[in-house]
């Protein structure tokens, strides 16, 4: 295993961004999501992901000069033309619009069509609860959860995000309607593991614990009925409503072949003011006493783990797997970019 910090990590992927043609404002928005996404242990949204961007990048299937493209805006409500970029900044641009017009309106709803991978979804709620607002984000992807009795997949991971402002911690709540998300298969696929039985299909929709049969075959819903109904739900709101594509038309970015393919990706993102739905003035006094009695019996407060990205300090280790960090070095090598000590020695 190699051994970075989390500002090196960021360094590193804005410079390979950049070095790929991306400006340095959004290529710098980028390096943050990835470098937070190994910071809140999610390593499968991270650096893993960076040279599968660059590979669609020269390849046509990502534009790293695309602009949000405002389409139409009423009222509380936003949609934006994310001229296939990539979605992690495009999400982030969302989520501060959003917490604009959810200060100013009381809700807000801000859709990007036409985006590509976001990495970690719960970033985009960092906004609404840094305002004091509850946020919410949706997403699809490629194809990868079969319906219950189905055989081949229809829906994606279909990730959803929850923020809500708590004291002193807010909840950031991320998570997949499969019983895994895609990018943890490829994580152990990376480190050359086994999957926990019951993760996933193979193409044949037998049940898998190889994680290669497992990324060209199918995940399994969350929660069987119930996690697929959820997902058709985050579907609907995303590739459905927002567009262009569902999830059976979006490429895979973790496949070469498809790399020089348009995703076409949906986000949308909402935001609520508790000012303006509060009853009777004591929301934050009901917030306090939920969580209260969840860590009273014993439990934990979902999602308040997590230090907001500007609380996360400089020097947090950032693990990567040797065969990633000897890629990442020498995709550095080969651009004149720096290469962080921790990685110089990677086999």
């Amino acid at each position: 295993m190699a051994e970075i910090d989390l500002a090196a990590a960021r360094v590193l992927c804005a410079g390979l961004l950049e070095a790929a043609g991306m400006p340095a404002d959004t290529a710098g928005q980028t390096a943050v999501a990835l470098s937070v996404a190994e910071a809140w242990g999610r390593s499968s949204h991270g650096l893993l992901r960076l040279p599968y961007y660059l590979e669609r990048f020269a390849a046509g299937g990502c534009d790293p000069v695309a602009e949000l493209r405002p389409v139409r805006a009423k009222g509380p409500t936003a949609v934006f033309d994310g001229g296939n970029g990539l979605g992690h900044w495009q999400l982030a641009r969302a989520a501060e619009h959003a917490a604009t017009l959810g200060a100013e309106h009381g809700i807000a709803a801000v859709a990007v069509a036409n985006s590509g991978h976001a990495g970690v979804l719960g970033l985009g709620v960092v906004p609404m609860v840094e305002a004091g607002l509850v946020g919410l984000a949706f997403s699809t992807g490629p194809a990868a959860m079969p319906a219950v009795g189905g055989h081949r997949a229809v829906l994606s991971t279909s990730p959803i995000a929850a923020g809500v402002p708590l004291s002193p911690r807010p909840a950031i709540v991320d998570l997949a309607t499969t019983a895994v998300a895609r990018g943890k298969i490829a994580a152990v696929a990376a480190a050359g593991g086994v999957l926990e039985p019951g993760w996933a299909f193979d193409a044949q929709g037998a049940p898998t614990t190889d994680p290669a049969a497992a990324l060209s075959g199918m995940l399994a819903p969350l929660g069987g009925a119930k996690g697929f109904a959820l997902a058709f739900l985050v579907e609907a709101l995303t590739g459905g409503l927002v567009g262009p594509h569902g999830a059976t038309e979006i490429a895979d970015p973790l496949s070469s072949s498809a790399a020089g393919s348009p995703q076409g990706i949906a986000h949308l993102v909402l935001a609520l003011d508790p000012g303006c739905l509060d009853g009777d003035g004591r929301a934050p006094e009901r917030l306090a006493a939920l969580a209260a009695a969840i860590t009273s019996s014993g439990g934990r407060v979902p999602g308040t783990t997590h230090l907001l990205p500007r609380e996360i300090p400089d020097d947090t280790p950032v693990v990567l797997a040797d065969p990633l960090a000897s890629r990442l070095a020498d995709l550095a090598r080969a651009r004149g970019i720096p290469v962080p000590a921790g990685l110089a020695a990677a086999p």
